[in-house]
């Protein structure tokens, strides 16, 4: 069934009606309700293109956010083969929120490092909703490294609303642990293509994302705090998110245009979460382009390209 967001129920009611009426005449043979129930899907369809063509910045978070989208593990299980998951940091414990391991992807082997926010309440409480703790971060360093031993390229799937926040995390060196992947990405001589799939948030995003080339999809959003963050500091109200998100330049479209990201993922009508299928695809294409546009560049090239794409951030700007 489908979870629709706050902006979309003028079209749960419609596909509710459409739903109904088909209800009825499977309840009923000499009932024919086709006509009517293809009448409210035209008008269903019609609607869909009209909110998912004029998303406000906040309304993209809410879709970035949305329970039913497809996480690191779909993608991961469908875009990937022969995956075999690495667990631990070598130091303390397994960060569940944190995805990596081997794989093949279009039969090349690969490093694949991602943030996995779970699919239910259990999951998503084992996997702390995607928050990574310093151990997450530091098995994403281990991965890297031992991607820089083999010469493997590596992609990670970022979807993230920050780096965890809590007491033990920040004992164990939350900042530092940030900062050391952010630096470890900078370092290794291999390409690096990173995807934001959904939240891309604050320095728990960009310690997977300082990669060569940057997508995001088409409704993901990718900025330094959450939209309700951003305003319970700067108007000590968190009621100002839709202000806030508005003024942070946080949709791919404004990411794109600022030099931060590279390209933008075309989604499905409606949002990922509508057609996993086709968004998992589109993501898939993306990526063996990325990975073929930096193809034959040996390892000094690929750090420049890297760093030169990094310190040059922040020469574009957006009028008011």
């Amino acid at each position: 069934m489908t979870q629709y967001l706050d902006f979309e129920k003028p079209l749960a009611e419609i596909e509710g009606k459409a739903e109904e009426l088909r209800a009825m005449a499977r309840g009923n043979d000499e009932m024919d309700t086709t006509a009517e129930a293809k009448a409210l899907d035209a008008k269903a369809a019609s609607l869909l293109d009209e909110i998912y063509g004029s998303l406000t910045p906040w309304r993209k978070c809410q879709v970035a956010r949305h329970p039913e989208r497809p996480h690191c593990k779909d993608y991961i299980d469908a875009m990937f083969t022969e995956f075999m998951p690495l667990a631990g940091d070598r130091n303390f414990a397994d960060d569940l929120a944190v995805m990596g391991g081997l794989a093949r992807f279009n039969d090349r082997p690969v490093v694949v490092i991602g943030h996995e926010k779970g699919n239910d309440t259990k999951s998503r409480i084992e996997r702390n909703f995607g928050m990574a703790r310093p151990e997450g971060y530091r098995k994403a360093v281990r991965l890297m490294e031992l991607a820089g031993k083999f010469n493997l390229p590596v992609i990670t799937l970022v979807d993230t609303p920050g780096a965890y926040p809590g007491k033990g995390a920040e004992e164990r060196g939350q900042s530092e642990a940030i900062a050391r992947s952010t630096e470890k990405c900078l370092q290794i001589g291999v390409p690096l293509v990173s995807v934001i799939i959904g939240e891309g948030g604050s320095g728990g995003a960009v310690a997977f994302a300082t990669a060569n080339r940057v997508a995001m999809l088409e409704h993901a959003v990718y900025s330094v705090i959450t939209p309700e963050g951003c305003a319970s500091i700067l108007w000590k109200d968190s009621e100002k998110m839709r202000e806030a998100a508005e003024a942070m330049r946080l949709t791919a479209d404004d990411l794109r245009k600022l030099g931060v990201t590279d390209r933008i993922i075309p989604e499905p009508k409606g949002g990922a979460h509508r057609n996993a299928p086709a968004a998992i695809k589109a993501v898939h294409s993306a990526i063996a382009s990325m990975l073929s546009e930096l193809d034959g560049k040996d390892a000094k090239a690929l750090i420049a390209d890297r760093r030169k794409k990094y310190l040059d951030m922040g020469a574009k700007g957006l009028a008011a």
